[in-house]
């Protein structure tokens, strides 16, 4: 897939019904949108930023922002997330698009649920025998929010690397003036 026929280029337009699965929903559409700009003409040396000597770079949060998106989509679909994690895509083209991959079907796959269905979710690690659930809440406060913090961060380190965003992009209407 080319790079501007990744998903999230902009946010969809709003659905007539405010159920829980379309809050959530657009709150993944808001992830993406906010994702894919940030990553949007990465250089290495924005990938190679670091704050400080302790900190992850960006590549690194990039990396973890992909395994959220896993999380976010897993739950969306009923699905567990094995642990260790396997096969993170190295390469940025590849790692932004499974990540907004993720991110698209999470968001197809909580549109028009119910709050009962969204009830029934559950978020679930499988670290070999062992299988740990948590309440869906906890992907609202955790993976979600955890995601759309980090992408602030990438934000902030791309424009501190000399690379800031590009200046069309409007994350309250969800569209993009080039």
């Amino acid at each position: 897939m080319a790079q501007d026929q990744l998903h999230f280029n902009e946010i969809p337009t709003y659905p007539d019904d405010a159920n829980s699965g379309n809050v959530i929903t657009r709150m993944v559409q808001g992830l993406g949108y906010r994702y894919h700009w940030a990553t949007e003409d990465l250089r290495e040396q924005d990938l190679s930023y670091r704050p400080s000597a302790e900190a992850a770079s960006m590549l690194e949060t990039l990396e973890h922002i992909y395994v959220l998106a896993e999380v976010i989509a897993h739950t969306a679909a009923s699905k567990p997330n094995l642990r260790p994690l396997e096969n993170t895509p190295s390469e940025l083209t590849e790692l932004r698009r499974q990540t907004l991959d993720y991110l698209q079907l999470a968001s197809e796959l909580f549109s028009g649920k119910t709050a009962e269905e969204i009830q029934q979710l559950e978020v679930i690690f499988e670290r070999g025998e062992r299988v740990s659930r948590f309440p869906v809440w906890h992907l609202l406060n955790g993976p979600l929010a955890d995601a759309i913090y980090h992408t602030g961060q990438v934000v902030s380190f791309r424009r501190t690397s000399g690379n800031p965003i590009l200046a069309g992009v409007n994350v309250f209407m969800g569209k993009t003036k080039n």
